[in-house]
Protein backbone atom coordinates (compact mmCIF):
# COMPACT_ATOMS: atom_id res chain seq x y z
CA UNK A 1 0.00 0.00 0.00
CA UNK A 2 2.93 2.15 0.82
CA UNK A 3 4.42 1.58 -2.72
CA UNK A 4 1.12 2.85 -4.38
CA UNK A 5 0.59 5.55 -2.23
CA UNK A 6 4.09 6.70 -3.01
CA UNK A 7 3.30 6.31 -6.79
CA UNK A 8 -0.02 8.21 -6.74
CA UNK A 9 1.93 11.13 -5.12
CA UNK A 10 4.52 10.89 -7.40
CA UNK A 11 2.09 10.63 -10.32
CA UNK A 12 0.10 13.64 -8.80
CA UNK A 13 3.50 15.93 -8.62
CA UNK A 14 4.24 14.92 -11.89
CA UNK A 15 0.93 16.01 -13.60
CA UNK A 16 1.67 19.59 -11.65
CA UNK A 17 4.84 19.54 -12.91
CA UNK A 18 3.95 19.48 -16.34
CA UNK A 19 0.93 21.99 -16.26
CA UNK A 20 0.91 23.75 -19.77
CA UNK A 21 2.07 26.99 -19.78
CA UNK A 22 -1.91 28.42 -20.81
CA UNK A 23 -2.67 26.69 -17.35
CA UNK A 24 0.04 28.16 -15.42
CA UNK A 25 -0.58 31.39 -17.10
CA UNK A 26 -4.35 31.37 -16.45
CA UNK A 27 -3.74 30.64 -12.97
CA UNK A 28 -1.34 33.64 -12.37
CA UNK A 29 -4.33 35.73 -14.14
CA UNK A 30 -6.89 34.79 -11.82
CA UNK A 31 -4.55 35.70 -8.92
CA UNK A 32 -3.62 38.57 -10.33
CA UNK A 33 -7.60 39.50 -10.99
CA UNK A 34 -8.17 39.12 -7.19
CA UNK A 35 -5.45 41.69 -6.01
CA UNK A 36 -6.67 44.20 -8.35
CA UNK A 37 -10.32 43.94 -9.53
CA UNK A 38 -10.22 47.28 -11.00
CA UNK A 39 -7.06 47.38 -13.42
CA UNK A 40 -6.54 50.01 -15.64
CA UNK A 41 -7.29 50.06 -19.32
CA UNK A 42 -5.46 52.45 -21.56
CA UNK A 43 -7.20 52.94 -25.02
CA UNK A 44 -4.99 54.54 -28.04
CA UNK A 45 -6.92 56.61 -30.62
CA UNK A 46 -4.53 57.87 -33.32
CA UNK A 47 -6.20 61.53 -34.89
CA UNK A 48 -5.77 62.74 -37.95
CA UNK A 49 -8.36 65.40 -39.74
CA UNK A 50 -11.74 64.15 -38.50
CA UNK A 51 -13.43 66.82 -36.62
CA UNK A 52 -16.31 65.64 -38.66
CA UNK A 53 -15.89 62.01 -37.23
CA UNK A 54 -14.29 62.11 -34.07
CA UNK A 55 -16.98 63.07 -31.20
CA UNK A 56 -18.70 59.73 -32.11
CA UNK A 57 -16.02 57.93 -31.36
CA UNK A 58 -14.52 59.52 -28.28
CA UNK A 59 -18.14 59.53 -27.23
CA UNK A 60 -18.43 55.78 -27.23
CA UNK A 61 -14.99 55.50 -25.61
CA UNK A 62 -16.23 57.71 -22.66
CA UNK A 63 -19.49 55.83 -21.95
CA UNK A 64 -17.93 52.38 -21.34
CA UNK A 65 -19.52 50.35 -18.48
CA UNK A 66 -15.69 49.66 -17.28
CA UNK A 67 -14.69 53.24 -16.19
CA UNK A 68 -10.93 52.89 -15.08
CA UNK A 69 -9.89 53.64 -18.12
CA UNK A 70 -7.47 56.50 -20.00
CA UNK A 71 -7.92 57.85 -23.33
CA UNK A 72 -5.06 58.87 -25.02
CA UNK A 73 -5.86 60.87 -28.23
CA UNK A 74 -3.03 60.87 -30.13
CA UNK A 75 -3.38 64.28 -32.64
CA UNK A 76 -0.82 63.62 -35.69
CA UNK A 77 -0.69 67.00 -36.99
CA UNK A 78 -4.55 67.30 -37.65
CA UNK A 79 -5.06 70.32 -39.96
CA UNK A 80 -8.91 70.98 -38.61
CA UNK A 81 -10.10 71.15 -35.47
CA UNK A 82 -9.48 68.45 -34.54
CA UNK A 83 -6.94 68.61 -32.01
CA UNK A 84 -8.99 71.58 -30.68
CA UNK A 85 -11.67 68.68 -30.37
CA UNK A 86 -9.20 66.64 -28.12
CA UNK A 87 -8.68 69.56 -26.14
CA UNK A 88 -12.31 70.33 -25.29
CA UNK A 89 -12.72 66.64 -23.95
CA UNK A 90 -9.29 66.53 -21.96
CA UNK A 91 -10.63 69.72 -20.16
CA UNK A 92 -13.99 67.90 -19.43
CA UNK A 93 -13.00 64.91 -18.65
CA UNK A 94 -9.58 63.28 -16.41
CA UNK A 95 -9.37 60.02 -17.99
CA UNK A 96 -8.57 62.23 -21.15
CA UNK A 97 -4.79 62.53 -22.34
CA UNK A 98 -3.81 64.35 -25.48
CA UNK A 99 -0.88 64.51 -26.79
CA UNK A 100 0.12 67.14 -30.15
CA UNK A 101 2.49 66.10 -32.36
CA UNK A 102 4.00 66.86 -35.75
CA UNK A 103 2.39 64.72 -38.58
CA UNK A 104 4.22 61.67 -38.69
CA UNK A 105 1.96 59.14 -40.06
CA UNK A 106 -0.81 56.45 -37.98
CA UNK A 107 2.52 54.20 -36.85
CA UNK A 108 4.25 57.10 -34.94
CA UNK A 109 0.88 58.39 -33.17
CA UNK A 110 0.54 54.72 -31.86
CA UNK A 111 4.09 54.09 -30.91
CA UNK A 112 3.80 57.87 -28.71
CA UNK A 113 0.32 56.60 -27.25
CA UNK A 114 2.06 53.07 -26.64
CA UNK A 115 4.52 54.66 -24.78
CA UNK A 116 2.74 57.25 -22.75
CA UNK A 117 -0.05 54.22 -21.76
CA UNK A 118 0.08 53.50 -18.16
CA UNK A 119 -2.71 50.80 -18.02
CA UNK A 120 -2.08 47.09 -17.56
CA UNK A 121 -4.02 46.28 -20.47
CA UNK A 122 -4.00 48.05 -23.86
CA UNK A 123 -6.87 48.45 -27.12
CA UNK A 124 -6.57 51.10 -30.32
CA UNK A 125 -9.47 52.66 -31.62
CA UNK A 126 -9.52 54.35 -35.22
CA UNK A 127 -10.88 57.81 -35.14
CA UNK A 128 -14.19 57.43 -36.66
CA UNK A 129 -15.25 54.23 -35.16
CA UNK A 130 -17.92 53.49 -32.33
CA UNK A 131 -17.40 51.02 -29.80
CA UNK A 132 -20.69 49.09 -28.20
CA UNK A 133 -20.51 50.80 -25.07
CA UNK A 134 -19.53 46.85 -23.04
CA UNK A 135 -16.28 46.51 -25.19
CA UNK A 136 -13.84 47.10 -22.60
CA UNK A 137 -15.71 45.09 -19.85
CA UNK A 138 -16.48 42.23 -21.88
CA UNK A 139 -13.28 41.84 -23.80
CA UNK A 140 -11.27 42.34 -19.89
CA UNK A 141 -13.67 39.71 -18.20
CA UNK A 142 -12.80 37.32 -21.18
CA UNK A 143 -8.91 38.47 -21.30
CA UNK A 144 -9.03 37.48 -17.26
CA UNK A 145 -11.12 34.73 -16.98
CA UNK A 146 -8.97 32.47 -19.16
CA UNK A 147 -5.51 34.19 -18.57
CA UNK A 148 -4.83 34.52 -22.45
CA UNK A 149 -2.66 37.25 -23.87
CA UNK A 150 -5.36 38.99 -25.69
CA UNK A 151 -8.94 39.03 -26.16
CA UNK A 152 -10.83 39.58 -29.50
CA UNK A 153 -14.65 40.22 -30.84
CA UNK A 154 -16.47 40.22 -33.54
CA UNK A 155 -16.90 43.93 -34.87
CA UNK A 156 -19.44 45.43 -38.35
CA UNK A 157 -19.00 47.60 -40.77
CA UNK A 158 -21.47 50.49 -41.63
CA UNK A 159 -21.87 53.43 -43.73
CA UNK A 160 -22.58 56.83 -42.32
CA UNK A 161 -26.25 56.94 -42.94
CA UNK A 162 -26.90 54.09 -40.18
CA UNK A 163 -24.80 56.03 -37.44
CA UNK A 164 -27.55 56.20 -35.02
CA UNK A 165 -29.16 53.03 -35.59
CA UNK A 166 -25.01 51.61 -34.91
CA UNK A 167 -24.88 54.09 -31.65
CA UNK A 168 -28.51 52.28 -30.65
CA UNK A 169 -27.07 48.89 -31.06
CA UNK A 170 -24.14 50.31 -29.35
CA UNK A 171 -25.90 50.57 -26.57
CA UNK A 172 -25.61 54.78 -26.52
CA UNK A 173 -28.02 57.34 -26.71
CA UNK A 174 -28.19 59.86 -29.67
CA UNK A 175 -26.42 62.10 -27.55
CA UNK A 176 -23.38 59.66 -27.14
CA UNK A 177 -23.80 58.75 -23.38
CA UNK A 178 -23.69 55.05 -22.12
CA UNK A 179 -27.36 54.55 -22.68
CA UNK A 180 -27.90 52.15 -19.97
CA UNK A 181 -26.96 54.70 -16.93
CA UNK A 182 -30.23 56.37 -18.58
CA UNK A 183 -32.63 53.04 -19.09
CA UNK A 184 -32.73 49.56 -17.86
CA UNK A 185 -32.90 48.41 -21.39
CA UNK A 186 -29.87 46.39 -22.37
CA UNK A 187 -27.36 46.81 -24.90
CA UNK A 188 -27.54 43.83 -27.99
CA UNK A 189 -24.21 42.58 -26.77
CA UNK A 190 -25.27 42.08 -23.36
CA UNK A 191 -28.66 40.75 -24.36
CA UNK A 192 -26.84 38.37 -26.58
CA UNK A 193 -23.72 37.45 -24.01
CA UNK A 194 -26.46 36.57 -21.52
CA UNK A 195 -27.12 33.20 -23.56
CA UNK A 196 -23.37 32.57 -25.28
CA UNK A 197 -21.45 29.91 -24.55
CA UNK A 198 -18.20 29.65 -22.54
CA UNK A 199 -15.28 31.69 -23.77
CA UNK A 200 -13.46 30.46 -27.15
CA UNK A 201 -9.94 30.05 -26.74
CA UNK A 202 -7.92 30.08 -29.58
CA UNK A 203 -4.08 28.48 -29.48
CA UNK A 204 -1.56 28.58 -31.84
CA UNK A 205 -2.80 32.42 -32.98
CA UNK A 206 -0.10 32.74 -35.36
CA UNK A 207 -1.24 29.25 -37.37
CA UNK A 208 -4.94 31.01 -37.24
CA UNK A 209 -3.75 34.35 -38.66
CA UNK A 210 -1.83 32.70 -41.43
CA UNK A 211 -4.10 30.07 -42.31
CA UNK A 212 -7.84 30.94 -41.05
CA UNK A 213 -8.88 34.01 -43.63
CA UNK A 214 -10.99 32.53 -46.08
CA UNK A 215 -14.56 33.16 -45.42
CA UNK A 216 -15.75 30.12 -47.09
CA UNK A 217 -13.55 27.82 -45.54
CA UNK A 218 -14.53 29.17 -42.20
CA UNK A 219 -17.93 29.02 -42.77
CA UNK A 220 -17.48 24.82 -43.83
CA UNK A 221 -15.29 24.96 -40.66
CA UNK A 222 -18.41 26.19 -38.47
CA UNK A 223 -20.67 23.63 -40.19
CA UNK A 224 -18.39 20.68 -38.76
CA UNK A 225 -18.33 22.06 -35.62
CA UNK A 226 -14.59 23.47 -35.92
CA UNK A 227 -15.27 26.88 -34.55
CA UNK A 228 -13.24 28.58 -37.52
CA UNK A 229 -14.75 32.02 -37.15
CA UNK A 230 -13.45 32.07 -33.55
CA UNK A 231 -9.95 31.60 -35.40
CA UNK A 232 -10.33 33.84 -37.62
CA UNK A 233 -7.44 37.23 -37.15
CA UNK A 234 -7.05 40.02 -39.41
CA UNK A 235 -4.22 42.55 -39.05
CA UNK A 236 -5.98 45.37 -37.23
CA UNK A 237 -5.10 46.27 -33.81
CA UNK A 238 -8.85 47.21 -33.06
CA UNK A 239 -11.72 45.51 -31.14
CA UNK A 240 -9.06 43.54 -28.98
CA UNK A 241 -7.40 44.00 -25.79
CA UNK A 242 -4.23 43.03 -25.01
CA UNK A 243 -2.11 42.20 -22.51
CA UNK A 244 0.63 45.02 -21.53
CA UNK A 245 3.62 42.59 -21.50
CA UNK A 246 3.03 41.90 -25.51
CA UNK A 247 3.76 45.27 -26.73
CA UNK A 248 7.36 45.27 -24.26
CA UNK A 249 10.22 45.62 -26.51
CA UNK A 250 8.07 46.27 -29.98
CA UNK A 251 6.57 48.81 -32.00
CA UNK A 252 5.27 49.96 -35.35
CA UNK A 253 7.64 50.43 -38.07
CA UNK A 254 7.61 54.30 -38.55
CA UNK A 255 7.00 56.12 -41.85
CA UNK A 256 5.11 53.11 -43.82
CA UNK A 257 2.04 51.92 -44.88
CA UNK A 258 1.01 48.49 -43.35
CA UNK A 259 2.50 48.82 -39.68
CA UNK A 260 -0.82 46.55 -38.81
CA UNK A 261 0.33 43.48 -41.40
CA UNK A 262 3.97 43.85 -40.58
CA UNK A 263 3.08 43.73 -36.80
CA UNK A 264 0.80 41.26 -36.69
CA UNK A 265 2.75 37.90 -37.03
CA UNK A 266 4.92 39.49 -34.71
CA UNK A 267 2.40 40.14 -32.10
CA UNK A 268 1.13 36.57 -32.42
CA UNK A 269 3.78 34.43 -32.22
CA UNK A 270 4.62 36.23 -28.60
CA UNK A 271 0.86 35.04 -27.46
CA UNK A 272 0.10 31.78 -25.55
CA UNK A 273 -3.40 32.14 -26.64
CA UNK A 274 -6.16 34.70 -27.44
CA UNK A 275 -9.69 34.78 -26.62
CA UNK A 276 -12.72 35.01 -28.18
CA UNK A 277 -16.13 36.61 -27.85
CA UNK A 278 -18.91 36.01 -29.93
CA UNK A 279 -20.47 39.23 -30.09
CA UNK A 280 -20.06 42.13 -31.82
CA UNK A 281 -18.23 45.20 -30.17
CA UNK A 282 -17.08 47.76 -32.67
CA UNK A 283 -18.15 48.91 -35.59
CA UNK A 284 -16.10 50.24 -38.29
CA UNK A 285 -17.11 53.56 -40.77
CA UNK A 286 -16.42 52.75 -44.32
CA UNK A 287 -15.73 56.22 -46.03
CA UNK A 288 -14.54 56.47 -50.06
CA UNK A 289 -12.09 58.67 -48.97
CA UNK A 290 -10.31 56.58 -46.39
CA UNK A 291 -6.95 54.80 -46.22
CA UNK A 292 -8.25 51.68 -46.98
CA UNK A 293 -10.13 53.01 -49.89
CA UNK A 294 -8.62 55.43 -51.55
CA UNK A 295 -6.46 55.38 -54.35
CA UNK A 296 -2.70 54.15 -53.59
CA UNK A 297 0.61 54.25 -55.71
CA UNK A 298 3.33 52.27 -55.87
CA UNK A 299 4.66 52.82 -52.36
CA UNK A 300 1.80 51.97 -51.14
CA UNK A 301 2.11 48.47 -51.95
CA UNK A 302 5.74 48.18 -51.81
CA UNK A 303 5.44 48.97 -47.97
CA UNK A 304 3.17 45.86 -47.83
CA UNK A 305 5.45 43.64 -49.28
CA UNK A 306 8.43 44.73 -47.08
CA UNK A 307 5.22 43.77 -44.61
CA UNK A 308 5.52 40.08 -45.59
CA UNK A 309 9.26 40.41 -45.51
CA UNK A 310 8.73 41.15 -41.51
CA UNK A 311 6.70 37.89 -41.31
CA UNK A 312 7.61 35.05 -43.69
CA UNK A 313 10.84 33.84 -42.30
CA UNK A 314 9.21 33.90 -38.87
CA UNK A 315 6.10 31.89 -39.75
CA UNK A 316 8.54 29.33 -41.22
CA UNK A 317 10.29 29.00 -37.76
CA UNK A 318 7.27 28.66 -35.68
CA UNK A 319 6.41 25.50 -38.61
CA UNK A 320 3.74 27.92 -39.76
CA UNK A 321 2.04 28.18 -43.45
CA UNK A 322 2.81 31.26 -44.68
CA UNK A 323 -0.89 31.49 -46.75
CA UNK A 324 -2.13 34.77 -45.14
CA UNK A 325 2.03 36.67 -46.35
CA UNK A 326 1.98 34.76 -49.56
CA UNK A 327 -1.74 36.41 -50.43
CA UNK A 328 -0.62 39.96 -49.38
CA UNK A 329 2.49 39.28 -51.60
CA UNK A 330 0.93 38.22 -54.70
CA UNK A 331 -1.47 40.70 -54.87
CA UNK A 332 0.32 43.67 -54.19
CA UNK A 333 3.18 42.52 -56.77
CA UNK A 334 0.49 42.69 -58.98
CA UNK A 335 -0.85 46.20 -57.95
CA UNK A 336 2.86 48.01 -57.64
CA UNK A 337 3.05 46.36 -61.41
CA UNK A 338 0.20 48.12 -62.38
CA UNK A 339 0.81 51.26 -60.28
CA UNK A 340 4.45 52.02 -62.01
CA UNK A 341 2.30 50.97 -65.73
CA UNK A 342 0.36 54.13 -64.67
CA UNK A 343 3.19 56.47 -63.67
CA UNK A 344 0.72 58.29 -60.66
CA UNK A 345 3.28 57.93 -58.13
CA UNK A 346 3.96 60.03 -55.37
CA UNK A 347 6.68 60.40 -52.46
CA UNK A 348 5.34 60.04 -48.72
CA UNK A 349 6.38 63.80 -48.83
CA UNK A 350 3.26 64.26 -51.33
CA UNK A 351 5.28 65.48 -54.14
CA UNK A 352 4.01 64.11 -57.69
CA UNK A 353 6.59 61.65 -59.34
CA UNK A 354 9.11 62.62 -61.95
CA UNK A 355 11.30 60.51 -64.07
CA UNK A 356 14.49 59.86 -60.56
CA UNK A 357 11.01 59.19 -58.31
CA UNK A 358 9.95 56.37 -61.09
CA UNK A 359 13.01 55.08 -61.21
CA UNK A 360 13.25 54.53 -57.80
CA UNK A 361 9.90 52.56 -57.53
CA UNK A 362 11.14 50.51 -60.46
CA UNK A 363 14.17 49.34 -58.03
CA UNK A 364 11.83 48.56 -55.28
CA UNK A 365 9.36 46.87 -57.62
CA UNK A 366 12.52 44.44 -58.43
CA UNK A 367 13.36 44.40 -55.61
CA UNK A 368 9.88 42.63 -54.22
CA UNK A 369 9.83 40.43 -57.01
CA UNK A 370 13.13 39.01 -55.91
CA UNK A 371 11.95 38.35 -52.76
CA UNK A 372 9.17 37.23 -54.01
CA UNK A 373 10.63 34.04 -55.51
CA UNK A 374 13.48 33.39 -53.11
CA UNK A 375 10.53 33.26 -50.68
CA UNK A 376 8.61 30.94 -52.43
CA UNK A 377 11.46 28.43 -53.15
CA UNK A 378 11.03 28.17 -48.99
CA UNK A 379 7.64 26.39 -49.27
CA UNK A 380 7.31 22.66 -50.19
CA UNK A 381 5.55 21.46 -52.92
CA UNK A 382 2.36 20.98 -50.67
CA UNK A 383 2.61 24.14 -48.93
CA UNK A 384 2.45 25.80 -52.45
CA UNK A 385 -0.24 24.37 -53.55
CA UNK A 386 -1.88 25.10 -50.00
CA UNK A 387 -1.22 29.01 -50.34
CA UNK A 388 -1.56 29.22 -54.31
CA UNK A 389 -5.66 27.87 -53.49
CA UNK A 390 -5.96 29.84 -50.47
CA UNK A 391 -5.23 33.18 -52.26
CA UNK A 392 -7.44 32.43 -55.53
CA UNK A 393 -10.32 31.58 -53.13
CA UNK A 394 -9.44 34.93 -51.07
CA UNK A 395 -8.75 36.93 -54.49
CA UNK A 396 -12.82 35.78 -55.62
CA UNK A 397 -14.17 36.57 -52.28
CA UNK A 398 -12.67 40.12 -51.99
CA UNK A 399 -14.41 41.23 -55.53
CA UNK A 400 -17.72 40.52 -53.71
CA UNK A 401 -16.20 42.75 -50.74
CA UNK A 402 -14.92 45.27 -52.83
CA UNK A 403 -18.82 45.49 -54.55
CA UNK A 404 -20.50 45.56 -51.08
CA UNK A 405 -18.64 48.28 -49.33
CA UNK A 406 -18.95 50.14 -52.53
CA UNK A 407 -22.73 50.04 -52.38
CA UNK A 408 -22.58 50.64 -49.01
CA UNK A 409 -24.16 54.35 -48.07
Amino acid sequence: MGSKRFVKCAKSHLVKQNRTRFERIAMTAMENYAKNENPLVSIIVPVYNSAKYLSGCVDSILAQTYKNIELILVDDGSKDDSGKICDSYASKDSRVKVIHQQNGGISRAQNAGLDAARGEFIAFADNDDILDCKNIEILLNALLQSGASMSKAKWRQFGLSSLEQIKKEAGLDARGVDASDLRSEKSPATARLENMPQIKIVKNPLKAYQTVFCKIFRIIGNKLGKNSEARYFNEANWCRLYRREVWEGVRFPEGKFAQDTAMASVLYSRMNCVAHVDAVLYYWLQRADSVTHKMRDADFYHDHIDAVRANWDLCLEHNVVPARSYYTMVGNLRYERCALKSGENTLKSGKNSDAEIQKIYEKNYDKDVKFAKSAVKKLTILQRAQCFTMSCVRNLEKIIYDCKIKNMK
